[in-house]
């Protein structure tokens, strides 16, 4: 009589590579935009040659945003809880943003980073209460770690995707997405950059107002209600959508392709599940060229030379493009192995992120006016920037982020009954741990 041996169920690869796929184009990200940070510092000469050509700092932001998009509406839909999913944002993002904010304030006043701007000298509490929100940006109030910005347009992403959940909009995709840049053209020519602060000035009356809007429609959202949560989140999609395209600093079509881009991703997820249809598929290249559009047309809205124009316009649309193919590139091989550092490096993007412009700070007070030193010194001093850059990540997201997570977590998960009969279930298999260690 043989005895038939057990083995363990075996991992589903798709859960296992899709999640790694991620990871990696967030390390190749980070990674870009760190290097788009240390040119004025240290290779000048990329700088003005390869800048007005690609923005690699733009580039990097946008699949940031691409990726976003794929994961963070599909994450609340799944999880389809609203409290769940703010107390695990709460826990992802805040805890390291506090500490690079705190590390940039000590900077800045001790004059190893950029000073402190006149209105936080000002209305200090202006500008921390715009802070605490991480929606700055779009208050006109300068970031105390240059990084920052981009948070501003995940707040807002947030908020909208909450909004459309509790509403029953939950199938935003490609239409969504090609409708936001559509309207990213027009808003452009109408619309100009922080409409409501040069109307009611960049203090406390828009600041004040758009929090206590926020705060609000939070606290419904939350709440017990289906009538209460559904006016809440009327309100967020109101206060998120009026900073967006009446006050963003970088102008209404760029704030507006943001969005468009992030929901392009969450079009891309849907598609990939076969949920949005065959001209769902066909429509998607029109958000990048609308991205292109629009850029061409409006340029960056500010003051500018004929010649940095052009710079902006070509940087803005090769970033765009070379974005969205890289995006779908991971995507045709999400079924590949990806290399344990990539994936690694895309556990750490977010320390990556806030951190290495604090790091970038010290090299430039130590090497000086690069201008001074021959190129392979300067390649040398890339090399240590790169290496503190990747040590600190690896401390922040083993001593902040992790704990965070975890802790944030366990204050997500329902308490269970105590009625209910022990937990006896076999161990997960090995994806499913894996998942539980690296949620998305």
């Amino acid at each position: 009589m043989s005895v038939a041996t057990r083995s363990a169920p075996p991992a589903p690869p798709a859960l296992v590579t899709r999640q790694s796929w991620l990871d990696a184009l967030r390390g190749v990200a980070a990674l870009v935009v760190v290097f788009e940070h240390s040119l004025d510092a240290l290779l000048p000469e990329v700088r003005g040659t390869v800048s007005p050509w690609f923005d690699f700092g733009q580039y990097g932001v946008l699949v940031f945003f691409l990726v976003s998009g794929y994961v963070i509406p599909i994450s609340l839909e799944r999880r389809g809880d609203v409290r769940g999913f703010w107390i695990t944002r709460f826990f992802r993002l805040y805890p390291l943003w506090a500490l690079a904010a705190a590390l940039g304030v000590g900077f800045a006043l001790a004059g190893v980073y950029t000073p402190l701007s006149d209105q936080a000298e000002r209305e200090p509490w202006v500008a921390a209460l715009a802070h605490l929100t991480m929606l700055q940006d779009l208050f006109q109030v300068p970031s105390v770690v240059n990084v920052f910005w981009t948070l501003s347009y995940e707040m807002a992403f947030y908020l909208l995707v909450t909004a459309m959940f509790l509403l029953g909009a939950r199938r935003a995709g490609t239409g969504t997405s090609v409708t936001l840049a559509g309207c990213a053209l027009v808003a452009g020519a109408l619309v100009p950059a922080g409409l409501l602060s040069r109307s009611f000035g960049t203090g406390p009356v828009v600041v004040a107002m758009t929090v206590t809007m926020v705060a609000a429609g939070i606290a419904a959202v939350l709440g017990a209600g289906r009538p209460t949560r559904a006016r809440g989140a009327a309100v967020l999609a109101v206060a998120a959508l009026a900073l967006v395209v009446l006050n963003s600093r970088v102008g209404a079509w760029q704030s507006l392709i943001i969005l468009a881009t992030m929901f392009g991703g969450t079009a891309i997820h849907r598609v990939e599940r076969s949920a949005g249809g065959a001209w769902a598929l066909w429509a998607m290249p029109l958000v990048p060229a609308l991205s292109v559009a629009a850029a061409v047309l409006h340029g960056p809205g500010w003051g500018m030379t004929e010649a940095g124009q052009q710079a902006f316009k070509w940087g803005w649309s090769t970033a765009v493009v070379a974005a969205w193919l890289t995006f779908a590139a991971g995507l045709a091989l999400r079924h590949r192995a990806v290399s344990p550092v990539l994936a690694w490096l895309g556990l750490t993007s977010y320390s990556l992120y806030l951190l290495h412009p604090l790091v970038l700070q010290v090299i430039r007070r130590v090497t000086g006016d690069a201008a001074q030193m021959p190129l392979t010194g300067r390649l040398l001093w890339e090399a240590v920037f790169f290496a503190l850059v990747i040590g600190a990540a690896a401390l922040g997201y083993r001593f902040v982020e992790r704990p965070a997570q975890r802790l944030g977590r366990r204050l997500a998960s329902p308490a269970p009954s105590p009625h209910a009969p022990p937990d006896v279930r076999p161990d997960p298999p090995r994806a499913e741990r894996w998942r539980a260690r690296h949620p998305y």
